[in-house]
């Protein structure tokens, strides 16, 4: 790089940009209750050409040097300029694999089907991306001598996890409000075993972050939910690393899971930098997906925006979107129309159909994962989606997270859902002659013979 220009970086309201705080003011909203969104200083970062940028992001990959290793913190001058790296938690993470589903392409009818593999992380969530960045800048805080007692979230699984770990790590005290019952064991288990506090309400997400909120204004507890922005700092870089992956092209089409809609925002923001720092020219077209029955967002999606109403989420096997009110909707409705959005929902017999299906070609899909996969099929019979169109998908969260989800449908044991591609065991006797014949009988019927 030809210089080392002084980044900055800093809290702004999101509808008034003269609105300002330090990061490391402990604030999440703006005074008129907008939610609040880190700007960059963009005229120190254009000092920078985009192929010095490049260079720079290529060369830091999965190097030993601390912390620039990180798919986060290797874009550090985009996300926390100022911190020390002393204080970076992380765990290395990012740089996920962006699979190529080139079997499940091909039997959809897409030559170019891509996977995003967010799930390939410490924690197993793509939530790990914006947690390194939160916790970090809260260990910063505490180093200047910021008052902060513990982080806490509420959360329908995945946050919680994220949260857990990176606090362990940093030796910061972790509170978790989770709605009881309605989440997976594999997620329970996470913060139970990293330490966390662990609080199990009789309410649901939304209920959950009531009390979250709460207990940050009274009591001092910094909020680490999606509301806050540091959050959706790190969140942005699936963006960026995706057309890093692509040797800095941009695929045609990302469809992301929707729920509390941080992350739909997070992504725009990423792609918004690659843009406006010269990096790349095109946009590509941003599709949220949400669950039949926690679809907020695509109901104000029919109305083009004009009027949101909060639901009470319905249960859903994409439990960790089964959200009714969305603390991000007035960014995720903002990300949508600047990259010509589209938001599609799917039931539960089409994200569990959609999981079965892609997970035959060698994938091991979470619901969520299966929500967008079934979003995409739609987009494709509406011709809007075309057979050489570029698509990537994000997968949000590992499959091992929800082997419940899956046990159930090849078990035949989901309520309402036939299970179309069911695959139980077959259980036989230690008897080679059965064994061998139930084999070859097998073969036949599911893979035919010459």
């Amino acid at each position: 790089m030809s210089s080392k220009p002084v980044h900055r970086a800093w809290f702004e309201n999101f509808n008034d940009p003269s609105e300002r705080y330090e990061l490391d003011e402990v604030v999440y909203t703006a005074r008129d209750g907008s939610l609040l969104q880190v700007v960059h200083d963009m005229d120190e970062l254009r000092k920078t050409s985009g192929e010095e940028w490049k260079a720079l992001f290529e060369q830091r990959v999965h190097k030993s040097e601390w912390p620039y290793g990180s798919g986060v913190w290797g874009l550090k001058e985009w996300v926390l300029p100022e911190i020390d790296n002393q204080n970076v938690v992380s765990m290395y993470e990012g740089h996920s694999n962006l699979f190529w589903a080139e079997r499940y392409g091909r039997e959809i009818g897409l030559e170019d089907l891509w996977i995003k593999l967010c799930g390939n992380s410490h924690t197993g969530s793509f939530k790990d991306l914006g947690m390194t960045v939160l916790v970090s800048q809260v260990k910063e805080m505490i180093a200047r001598g910021v008052e902060i007692p513990a982080v806490a979230c509420a959360s329908t699984g995945d946050t919680s996890a994220a949260l857990a770990a990176y606090a362990a790590a940093a030796g910061i005290p972790a509170a978790v409000f989770l709605p009881r019952g309605k989440i997976s064991v594999a997620q329970l288990i996470q913060p139970v075993a990293n330490g966390a506090m662990v609080f199990a309400l009789d309410t649901d997400f939304d209920g959950c972050m009531e009390i979250v909120k709460e207990v940050a204004q009274k009591d001092g507890i910094y909020l680490a939910n999606s509301m806050n922005s540091l959050r959706v700092e790190g969140q942005k870089t699936v963006g960026v690393e995706i057309i890093q992956q692509f040797d800095w092209e941009v695929p045609d089409w990302i469809i992301i899971p929707g729920g509390n809609l941080g992350n739909v925002s997070a992504l725009a923001r990423g792609l918004d930098l690659l843009v406006e720092l010269g990096l790349v020219t095109k946009r590509p077209r941003i599709v949220c997906a949400q669950a039949e029955n926690a679809n907020p967002l695509y109901r104000a999606y029919q109305r083009d925006f004009k009027v949101f109403e909060p639901i009470a989420a319905r249960t859903t096997l994409a439990s960790a979107i089964q959200i009714g009110n969305p603390v991000s909707y007035e960014k995720a409705v903002d990300a949508l129309r600047r990259y010509d959005g589209i938001v599609e929902q799917a039931s539960e017999v089409e994200l569990a159909e959609a999981c079965a299906e892609a997970d035959r070609t060698g994938l091991f899909n979470c619901p969520h994962t299966g929500v967008a996969l079934a979003a995409l099929r739609k987009l494709q019979k509406r011709g809007e989606v075309k057979s050489s169109d570029r698509v990537v998908v994000i997968s949000t969260a590992h499959g091992l997270k929800f082997v419940d989800f899956k046990l159930n449908y090849h078990q035949m044991q989901l309520e309402g859902i036939v299970s179309e591609l069911a695959n139980p065991p077959i259980e036989l006797d230690a008897d080679y002659g059965t064994v061998r014949d139930e084999l070859l009988r097998q073969i036949d019927t599911r893979f035919g013979r010459a």
